[in-house]
């Protein structure tokens, strides 16, 4: 009976043991898919805190640039408004003087008409006098180099102002466009972050370079842009 007692106690404990062995094999077995599971959520974590701050960079860049369109495109646009009223100015001054050059013809013809007929040779010397100087401020408000206020002279900074106005409004449009392509390409890569969809980061970045390209043509052929 001692022999028979022993031996079942013999296989009850070796019952337990690999029942013991079983309960922990399966622990582990359910341990290593949660293991594997984590480690996947942490490198994709990982490669998506890379991500994250390739595209912040991008954001940070467009961000400059547009900082630097708005800075040109607001000079470009005051500029344009001083060389906008230069010329009405110039053309008013312009116009001045042609109305008194007008007066002054007038009154030089009338007086000539008037000393032909004329028959006190004293008299008609002192109008011819009064012609010769009228005609002489006539030639003078047509043209005066000395002082760039003749109406030839006039006229002509009048037309370099409208040029540069011109000039200077089709850069501020460029940089307005410049502008629009950056603010754009910043809110398709913050929501490229949030997302997490690559292709809106490098629509971004495409945006980014288009902007950059259309920053450069207004700086140096702003003119580029209408003939497109």
């Amino acid at each position: 009976m001692s022999g028979h007692g022993a031996g079942a106690v013999a296989f009850r404990g070796s019952s337990l043991r690999a029942g013991h062995l079983r309960v922990t094999e399966d622990k582990r077995g359910q341990k290593m898919p949660e293991a594997h599971e984590s480690l996947e959520h942490a490198e994709h974590a990982e490669h998506a805190s890379h991500s994250n701050r390739k595209v912040a960079l991008v954001i940070a860049i467009l961000a400059l640039f547009l900082s630097f369109s708005e800075m040109l495109g607001k000079s470009a646009q005051t500029e344009a408004i001083g060389e906008n009223v230069t010329a009405s100015n110039l053309w008013s001054f312009f116009q001045a003087k042609t109305v008194r050059q007008t007066v002054i013809r007038t009154f030089a013809e009338e007086m000539k008409l008037t000393a032909e007929s004329a028959t006190d040779p004293a008299t008609k010397a002192t109008m011819e006098k009064q012609i010769e100087a009228w005609q002489k401020t006539v030639a003078r408000y047509e043209s005066e180099p000395e002082t760039h206020e003749g109406r030839k002279e006039l006229s002509h900074r009048a037309k370099e102002a409208e040029e540069s106005r011109d000039t200077l409004l089709a850069k501020y449009h460029a940089y307005e466009i410049a502008s629009a392509a950056f603010q754009i390409g910043i809110v398709l890569a913050s929501a490229a972050v949030i997302t997490e969809i690559v292709a809106l980061a490098w629509l971004a970045g495409l945006l980014g370079a288009g902007g950059l390209v259309i920053m450069v043509i207004g700086f140096f052929a702003p003119h580029l842009l209408h003939h497109v």
